[in-house]
């Protein structure tokens, strides 16, 4: 990979979190920076609208607010009616209402889990242990 060297002035209040977020992770304020730029600047345009806002806005949420976006789920009903479309999918097959329901169900669950998993990326990115959220997955 090539690198491109540059001169970037912050704001003092900026650099103050970025060197704080280094110190906590044990990574220098050039590395801290360096996953904030590429996190930022990542792939969320080859999301739909609706997934690419969800995870974009959790880049402002404190970690309070992380750690339960990192744990949230489905609500049983929920996955319980995505099992069942399923089953009735696999022996019957569904009406075309069925199939809408489905669809809607889950892309429900796609957000979810992408917010989970990006919650989960933007803590460790913080310094926070997520070892026991990674292994409850």
């Amino acid at each position: 990979m090539t690198l491109q060297t540059m001169t970037l002035n912050l704001p003092r209040p900026l650099y103050d979190r970025l060197k704080q977020r280094a110190e906590r992770a044990r990574r220098t304020v050039e590395a801290e920076l360096l996953e904030a730029v590429a996190t930022n600047v990542s792939a969320d345009d080859e999301l739909p609208a609706d997934l690419a806002e969800a995870v974009a806005s959790l880049r402002f949420l404190d970690d309070t607010a992380l750690w339960r976006a990192a744990r949230s789920r489905l609500p049983t009903e929920v996955a319980t009616q995505i099992e069942d479309l399923h089953l009735k999918r696999q022996f019957e097959g569904l009406t075309p209402n069925e199939t809408q329901v489905l669809a809607t169900l889950m892309r429900r669950y796609e957000q979810t889990m992408l917010v989970r998993a990006h919650a989960t990326l933007l803590l460790k990115q913080r310094g926070h242990d997520v070892s026991q959220l990674v292994a409850a997955s």
